[in-house]
């Protein structure tokens, strides 16, 4: 279980002005370190306005951040509480914007919704936790929304994220918004 303690995080190496991207060290088992990036993006949907996906982890061979890559980290507690360090940063200087978390596979989706269950009453004063499924509304006639292209136009369902929900259904999406 992830511990979220925002006391305890890593420093970081970089910051840029906008507060968007922000690099630190993480230790490895090994005994290796890493350096991990922290990015902001605007994902520019009109569903989910304001929302700017994080994303992280060490730059892949083409300059961009490789989440995919599994590693063994040495404190994971002090990885996360950093990272939701930063996001609140970054929360606190955009006050109207929301963060948005997205696990690459099902495995990593799982533990940011146990890191969200098991540390929902501590970020609670800080911050609001939506957990957003995804659904296709179907029309009378029996047919699906569409987008131009003649596919289905799955539409984010934002809700105020449920401590209780099984781990089998998991939200696709998680938000988070400053208090």
């Amino acid at each position: 279980m992830i511990k979220i303690n925002l006391e305890d995080t890593y420093e970081p190496l970089y910051v840029s002005d906008d507060l968007t991207e922000f690099v630190f060290n993480s230790e490895l088992k090994d005994e290796r370190t890493v350096d991990l990036h922290v990015k902001f993006r605007n994902i520019k949907s009109v569903f989910l306005p304001n929302v700017y996906n994080l994303a992280y982890g060490p730059l892949g061979n083409n300059g961009k951040i490789d989440d995919t890559i599994k590693l063994q980290h040495q404190n994971v507690n002090k990885l996360f509480s950093t990272i939701v360090f930063f996001a609140i940063t970054f929360l606190d200087t955009y006050k109207e914007r929301k963060v948005g978390i997205d696990g690459s596979n099902d495995g990593r989706a799982y533990w940011y919704n146990r890191m969200f269950q098991s540390n929902h009453e501590k970020l609670a004063n800080l911050v609001i936790i939506i957990g957003v499924d995804w659904y296709v509304r179907l029309l009378r006639n029996g047919s699906v929304e569409s987008d131009e292209t003649g596919s289905p136009l799955f539409k984010p369902r934002p809700e105020p994220f449920d401590v209780k929900r099984k781990a089998s259904d998991l939200y696709r999406y998680y938000l988070i918004e400053r208090k």
